[in-house]
């Protein structure tokens, strides 16, 4: 029975990568890549193009098949699934591995990079200071490290009024994801976070039962809320960035020479995604003024800093310990 039960956990591990033995004797490593994203979303562009480019990158011998849209489980089977090594790669919010590495969800705070160039830079594991500290935090205790990331757009602002400072929604509802982060952030904005399913928005935005809500242009534009909102303020607050990360054993099965090359054509995607992104936004801005929306920016008189002070107030409050890495984000060029 113990010989049998060694022999399954075995066989569980292999099923996430090859056996750890050293690079040069392995004739071949399988990466099972695992993420939520549905098909047409960028992350699943991603994960085909990375299983695509890493066996031309390593002359085949690393190889990766990927499990999207739940596949292999949600969010939490992911993660466990790459800690213990059945599952070898993955991505998601980096607020998903904040049991993993305290404070490591700073990277998904709102106004924390200038741009989406600021964020990809911001998130680098081969310059980034910052995510290179808590890439030694998961790596030595969890078993997990990053080793790539991709954007996948900013977040933006719609209501059924023009809104140029915190104080036109001052006392107003205001949807928000239910985590402490979005009741953060929205508390900033000058709104009262009312929580409100996806599915349920539209309903809410056309009741009056929420003023406006918050995503990037192409939910805005995917669930018709063009129909119910009349302004898009483009506010930015978040760039989405979602981290990519492997299992450390897997990681180390790998040659140095190959571990170089699918850094590379990590990041060479990860800018890949962003370029896709602003090119689709800029599409998406063309696409909703046509469907009857106003864009507000800054030469509208979008009071972008006022946004930005309110909300780092808030995030001060509810997340003190995040105050030196935003600092250290913020001095990334």
């Amino acid at each position: 029975m113990k010989r049998r039960s060694l022999l399954m956990a075995g066989a569980a591990l292999v099923a996430g990568f090859a056996a750890h033995v050293p690079a040069s004797q392995a004739q071949q490593v399988q990466l099972r890549y695992a993420h939520v994203g549905s098909e047409g979303d960028i992350q699943y562009w991603y994960a085909e193009q990375a299983a695509k480019r890493i066996p031309e990158a390593t002359g085949g011998r690393v190889k990766v098949t990927v499990f999207p849209n739940s596949q292999l489980g949600g969010v939490q089977e992911l993660i466990d699934g790459v800690r213990n090594g059945t599952i070898a790669m993955g991505h998601h919010e980096f607020a998903s591995l904040a049991r993993l590495a305290k404070n490591i969800a700073v990277f998904n705070a709102p106004f924390v990079y200038r741009d989406g160039q600021h964020a990809i830079a911001a998130t680098d594991p081969k310059t980034s200071e910052v995510l290179q500290e808590f890439n030694k935090t998961l790596s030595s205790e969890s078993g997990i490290r990053i080793v790539g990331r991709l954007f996948r757009g900013a977040r933006q602002m719609t209501a059924k009024m023009p809104v140029y400072s915190p104080n036109d929604l001052q006392g107003k509802p205001f949807r928000g994801v239910p985590l402490q982060l979005w009741t953060t952030m929205i508390r900033g904005f000058g709104a009262i976070p009312t929580p409100v399913e996806v599915s349920e928005l539209p309903t809410a935005l056309m009741t009056g039962m929420v003023v406006g809500q918050e995503n990037p242009l192409t939910m805005i534009n995917a669930n018709k809320l063009y129909e119910v909102q009349s302004h898009v303020m483009l506010t930015g607050h978040m760039q989405n960035v979602l981290p990519v990360f492997i299992n450390e054993k897997a990681w180390q099965s790998i040659g140095e020479k190959d571990r170089e090359a699918i850094t590379k054509v990590l990041g060479d995607l990860a800018q890949e995604t962003l370029a896709t992104a602003r090119k689709d936004e800029e599409a998406l801005i063309a696409q909703l003024r046509q469907k009857g929306m106003t864009f507000v920016t800054e030469k509208d008189g979008l009071k972008i800093d006022e946004f930005r002070q309110k909300v780092a107030a808030e995030v001060a409050k509810d997340f003190p310990d995040w105050k030196p890495y935003i600092e250290r984000i913020a001095s990334v060029k």
